[in-house]
């Protein structure tokens, strides 16, 4: 084989092996749109691929929530008010409808789901639920994770965000119709201007706690509502990656005024996250397969080993 062939062999090697390592499956990244919810639309089909829809046998749909590994989904903790009677929950991903036909949907028993010690209710803090699957999530087009952040990550105020679920779209107005995903955008609100906010009405007294993020608009208007609790809010970083920064917990009301919606805080829960699952990534922290940078590093190396043979 001549020195042109063989470099033409390794560069071909290279090439593949990165292609190869560069797919393993990344979070926030929905593949199919490159492009309780009050004040909302209809989401697009694929939009939200870490979307779920959480039932029990005598409701029906009860709440929603967000795919963080194939194993575990994460909600809230108030979604579970017996979190060891587990037979009745189904988990549905890749649900677009809740009363149309979804064919990408798969469905998933619940093996356990995991609180942080302590938690009551949301209105004191740790409304936060991590779920595990029976069976796996395989992934999709339409079934895909979403990155959750580091505990160092910064979510400013003012910062326009994103909440996905299938609530009531007014107060106890269910979603009508086929009940397509609905989507709203918020700006998310520093917690003093949130505290100060919620102090307006003295006849109902709401501490906004340090593990608690608020999102919406002073005026009302645009809310999560009844129905949305454990769902996703998420915001797009400056690279395109959706993390998640809250977890739907409560407000009063939907979308009135001074009274925006209160998310369970992740960065809050970062450590609570790790220990339950072990092999959760978190956005944020140095790790090269955020940018790719296994496929570089592994495709230099591979290159430089080859060459250097060649070279011997």
């Amino acid at each position: 084989m001549t020195l042109k062939s063989k470099l033409m062999a390794v560069f071909l090697f290279v090439a593949v092996a990165g292609v190869t390592t560069a797919h393993a499956q990344e979070c926030g990244r929905p593949p199919v749109i490159e492009n309780r919810i009050v004040g909302g639309s209809n989401a697009e089909d694929g939009a939200w691929p870490w979307q779920v829809d959480i039932q029990t046998v005598a409701e029906g749909h009860v709440c929603g929530g967000s795919i963080i590994t194939e194993n575990w989904v994460l909600s809230a903790a108030h979604c579970f008010p017996n979190p060891s009677a587990l037979d009745s929950i189904t988990i549905y991903a890749g649900r677009y409808q809740l009363n149309g036909f979804n064919q990408h949907q798969t469905m998933h028993r619940v093996l356990q789901v995991v609180i942080p010690s302590g938690y009551t209710e949301p209105h004191q803090g740790k409304d936060v639920a991590l779920v595990q699957l029976n069976p796996p999530l395989r992934w999709s087009d339409h079934i895909q994770p979403v990155c959750l952040p580091a505990s160092s990550a910064l979510f400013p105020s003012e910062m326009i965000c994103s909440v996905t679920g299938w609530g009531h779209i007014r107060q106890d107005v269910p979603l009508p119709g086929i009940g397509t995903l609905q989507e709203v955008q918020v700006p998310l609100i520093s917690q003093d201007r949130c505290r100060n906010m919620y102090q307006t009405n003295p006849a109902e007294q709401v501490d906004i706690l340090s593990d608690m993020i608020c999102a919406g608009f002073q005026e009302g208007g645009k809310d999560s509502c009844q129905g949305d609790s454990g769902g996703p809010l998420v915001c797009q970083m400056i690279n395109g990656t959706w993390v998640q920064a809250g977890v739907v917990s409560f407000g009063q009301g939907c979308a009135q005024k001074n009274q925006p919606g209160v998310y369970t805080r992740v960065t809050s829960y970062t450590t609570f996250i790790s220990n339950t699952i072990p092999e959760i990534k978190l956005y944020g922290k140095a790790n090269p397969s955020w940018f790719g940078g296994t496929a570089a590093v592994f495709g230099v190396n591979c290159l430089s080993t080859l060459l250097i043979l060649l070279e011997i």
